[in-house]
Formats: C-alpha cells, sequence, structure tokens
C-alpha cells in the first residue's frame, strides 16, 4: 500500500514515512507507461481517420461526399459514417470486456503479469492494423488492441496507487495521465509526418503503435508486483521484498508490511461476493462515487474532442495537415496542463481541480458552441471565416487545458484510491468498464450528433459539465494526504455520505 500513515486497528498510527526513493520512481515510470498505449491510440485515430490515403482505400464513400452537395449545404455532416465511427469505437468495446475478465485474473497471476499480457495484445493489434487490407483486418486490429488497453488500464492505476508513498499518491498516480499525453502528442506529431506520405502514410500511423506495446513489454519484466498483489495469492515473502525493494534497502517497513497483510486478511474474508456487495448500503458511497466519476468523465466532451479534433478542425475549414498541426498544439496543451497538475494536485487537493477545471471546460463549450453558431455553413460558406475557425481552435486549446489540469489526472487518481482492499479490482473493473462502455457509445454516435444537433452539442457537453461540477463539490470527500489503509474514515466524516456507514469508533483519527 502507500506509504504516510495509518490509523491501526488498536488507535496508534503508523508513520511509514513520506520518503521518494529511487526505485518507487523507477518502478511507478515504467507502470505509468501503459498510459502511453491508451494515449497513441487515441491521438492516431482521429488524425488517420481524416487522412486522404486512408478514406480513399477503406471508405472512399466519405472522401467522395466531402465534396458532394450535400456536404457543402451542411458542413456538419462530412464524415458522418458509422463504419468510419465504427472503426474509431471497436476498440473501446473489447477494452470494456477484457477489463472485466483482468479483474478476475488479477487476484490469482498480480497486477505485473497484466500488464505483460495487456502490451502483448497491444503489441499484436498494431501489426494487425498495419497490415489491413479491407475493413475486417481494421476492426480485428482494433479488437486487439482494446483488449490490451483493457487489461493495462485495470492494472496500471491501481498498481502505481498501492506502490506510492501517500503524501505523493495524487503525483505519482496521475503520471499514468501524463504518459496517456505523451502518447497522444506523439500520435499526432506522427500524423503529421506521415499525413505527406501519400498512399501508404495510414500504414506508418498506424503501425508505430507497437512502439509504445513494446515498451510496456519490456517494462513489465522490470519492476516488481505490488505488495498487495503478491500477499493476496499467498506469497508474503515476495510481498516484504517487493516493499523493500520499493520503500529503498535502508527503510523499516515492518509496520507497513503487517497493515497490509492485515487489510488482505480482511478482503480474503470478505473475498466472496465482491460485486454484489457493491450493491449493499454499505458500500453505497463507493458505487456511487466510482460510477459517477467514469460517467461524467465521458461526458465532458472531451474524449470526442481528443480523438476527433483533427475532424473538428477540418469541418471548420482548416486542410488536412493544418487540421493535425491543430491538433499537435492542442496536444501541447494538454501536456503542459497535465505536468502543471502533478506539481499542485497534492497541494490544492482533488476537490479544488474538479471544481475550476469543471466550470473551464463549461465556459469553452458555450463559447465554441457560440462561434460555430454564428459563422459555420453561414451565407452559402462550406467553412467558417479563418479568423473565426482559429477562435475555435483557441477555445478547443482552452477547454484542453482546463481538461487536463483536473478531470483527465484525477480520473484514474480518485478511483484508483479511494476503495478499500477488498472490493478493490471489482470496482476498478465495474469504474473501467462503465466508461469505455460509453466512450464506445459517444464515439459512435458523435459525428452523428454533429451532423443532427450542430452547434448545439457543445452546449449539451455544457449541460453535464455544470451538473458534474455541483455533483463534486457537493459529494466528493478530499482524499489528499490520505493513505490507502485508512480511506475509509474519510467518509465517516463526510456530510451526506456518514448516514449510509456505521458508526465507525476510529472516525476521530484523521488528521488534517
Amino acid at each position: 500500500m502507500a506509504g504516510g500513515w495509518f490509523a491501526a486497528a488498536d488507535g496508534s498510527a503508523h508513520d511509514y514515512g513520506d520518503g521518494v526513493t529511487f526505485p518507487v520512481v523507477v518502478t511507478s515510470l515504467m507502470a505509468a507507461s501503459c498510459g502511453l498505449i491508451y494515449g497513441y491510440d487515441t491521438g492516431v485515430t482521429g488524425g488517420v481517420t481524416q487522412m486522404d490515403s486512408f478514406l480513399s482505400k477503406f471508405f472512399p464513400e466519405v472522401q467522395s461526399g466531402r465534396k458532394s452537395a450535400s456536404a457543402r449545404s451542411d458542413p456538419y455532416c462530412k464524415y458522418d459514417n458509422q463504419w468510419l465511427t465504427a472503426f474509431s469505437s471497436s476498440l473501446f468495446i473489447a477494452a470494456s470486456l477484457s477489463s472485466l475478465v483482468a479483474s478476475r485474473v488479477t487476484r490469482k497471476i498480480g497486477r505485473q503479469a497484466i500488464m505483460l499480457v495487456g502490451g502483448a495484445m497491444f503489441l499484436a493489434g498494431s501489426i494487425v492494423n498495419a497490415a489491413a487490407v479491407n475493413i475486417a483486418m481494421l476492426i480485428i486490429g482494433r479488437m486487439l488492441l482494446g483488449f490490451g488497453l483493457g487489461f493495462t488500464l485495470q492494472a496500471a492505476p491501481v498498481y502505481l496507487s498501492e506502490t506510492a508513498p501517500a503524501r505523493w499518491r495524487g503525483a505519482f498516480t496521475s503520471a499514468y495521465n501524463t504518459f496517456v499525453v505523451i502518447g497522444i502528442l506523439s500520435a499526432t506529431i506522427t500524423n503529421y509526418i506521415t499525413n505527406r506520405i501519400p498512399g501508404w502514410g495510414w500504414r506508418v500511423s498506424l503501425g508505430l503503435a507497437a512502439v509504445p506495446g513494446v515498451v510496456i513489454v519490456l517494462g513489465a519484466f522490470f519492476i516488481p508486483d505490488t505488495p498487495s498483489s503478491l500477499v493476496l495469492p499467498g506469497y508474503p515473502d515476495k510481498a516484504r521484498a517487493a516493499l523493500q525493494r520499493i520503500r529503498g534497502p535502508h527503510a523499516s517497513t515492518d509496520a507497513e508490511f503487517k497493515d497490509i497483510v492485515r487489510a488482505v486478511d480482511e478482503a480474503r474474508q470478505n473475498d466472496v461476493g465482491a460485486y454484489r456487495r457493491l450493491f449493499s448500503k454499505q458500500y453505497r458511497h463507493y458505487l456511487v462515487v466510482g460510477l459517477a466519476i467514469p460517467i461524467f468523465y465521458q461526458f465532458t466532451g472531451m474524449i470526442v474532442i481528443s480523438v476527433f479534433s483533427p475532424v473538428l478542425f477540418r469541418t471548420v475549414g482548416f486542410n488536412s495537415q493544418k487540421a493535425i498541426l491543430g491538433s499537435v498544439i492542442n496536444s501541447i496543451t494538454n501536456l503542459v496542463a497535465t505536468v502543471l497538475s502533478t506539481f499542485i494536485m497534492d497541494r490544492t487537493g482533488r476537490r479544488f481541480l474538479f471544481i475550476v477545471g469543471g466550470i473551464g471546460m463549461m465556459l469553452c463549450e458555450v463559447a465554441i458552441s457560440w462561434v460555430m453558431a454564428g459563422h459555420l455553413g453561414k451565407h452559402q460558406g462550406v467553412t467558417m471565416p479563418r479568423s473565426y475557425a482559429t477562435s475555435v481552435l483557441v477555445l478547443i486549446c482552452m477547454c484542453t487545458f482546463s481538461f487536463g489540469l483536473s478531470w483527465a489526472p484525477l480520473r484514474w487518481v480518485v478511483p484508483s484510491e479511494i476503495y478499500p482492499v477488498e472490493i478493490r479490482s471489482a470496482r476498478q473493473a465495474m469504474s473501467i468498464s462503465v466508461a469505455l462502455c460509453l466512450a464506445f457509445a459517444e464515439l459512435q454516435v458523435f459525428i452523428a450528433l454533429l451532423c443532427a444537433m450542430k452547434y448545439g452539442v457543445f452546449l449539451f457537453y455544457a449541460a453535464w459539465l455544470l451538473t458534474m461540477t455541483i455533483f463534486m463539490a457537493a459529494f466528493l470527500p478530499e482524499t489528499k494526504g490520505v493513505p490507502l489503509e485508512a480511506m475509509q474514515l474519510i467518509w465517516t466524516r463526510h456530510w451526506y455520505w456518514k448516514r449510509f456507514i456505521g458508526d465507525d469508533k476510529h472516525g476521530n483519527q484523521i488528521n488534517n
């Protein structure tokens, strides 16, 4: 588990220390690099789906439709093709199914092995996609990528939260999102270069997904499993050795190891019926918050902006190369915000960033809707004037900055830290599965929604942002600096959730 302090059953507080050692940094960076595969795929997809070479081979009707009279009369509908969106979204339905499988297997083989399997499947999917000669091969490759993504999503964020010192857990866990953004930026730069290659540039973009796959496979060989993952199947000696390696050769780990064993023993006693237990009154707060975060995350609108930003930029008037360049600028903005969030998250707290980021995204999306309503497709124009198209780019970058500062990293940090060990794998699987199912549905229908609702689609997301910001302000307890073993105690002091939790005699042991 994490370093810091722990409110023990006897009423004492164990101080594990908050030291950041070289081994824990290296281990965390290797685990966090699993985010590369999620980020690269997210970034590469939108760029490839608007490349002329890709469209002419697999979706010629889309390429010809962009130049048709109907496209000129309704610029919002240039890319409305369900097979094209299926190429983007099929990965997420596969990832949703594999994350559920991974949650069962994790308890038997550990998180390290799950990351290794996930990286191998992602590597295989990238090879199939690069060699694709028809839509069926594209979809099969995407499904393999999805299986790999689901496995790594299940393992990596929790791995980070279980190994990081409590005081810096937010920064370490958000490193996963930092690698996601690095993957997105790498993909958009790759697309910018390969878009200039006629005929087969898209194969290079899709094939280079093998690089993060190789990184994950090789990295998984060099990191130990988490102590709790080793204690759970009955390897206490290996668990103690892994904990000592992470904390450093001269660190005292006896107290922390005893608390890990105690927490895992409690988990074993409640091993049967983890999913059923989630729906009981005692765990209702975990269920509500654990579902709210991935659901709200999808309805920020940022997943479709991340995937389809080149398509959006083409829609408002940029050519293919400038649309990808706009996506590169947006990715750089995301990276800057993510790095900033890593440094301030454990100082400002989670709730503050949720609120500030939500308000920022809401205002930007209202402004995007206003600009597109007033200037896209008006006066018989296929695109909007260049100055207004540039303003859309600026607003999307501002929206992305707010997202990168808040929801993007916190989406991984908070769910990985709030659950007790007996339901952690089940809850993580449910959270990821819900998020990926929604991502599949959202990506599948977004282009159709853009065609039907036009600029109103951004008002739709803005309304959701208002709702989720109010929810986070009212119902999310602050988890900054609280060790995983003591996380239950913060709920007993929350103004609303304490009514669903029995009186906890240790509730007064939290030190703010």
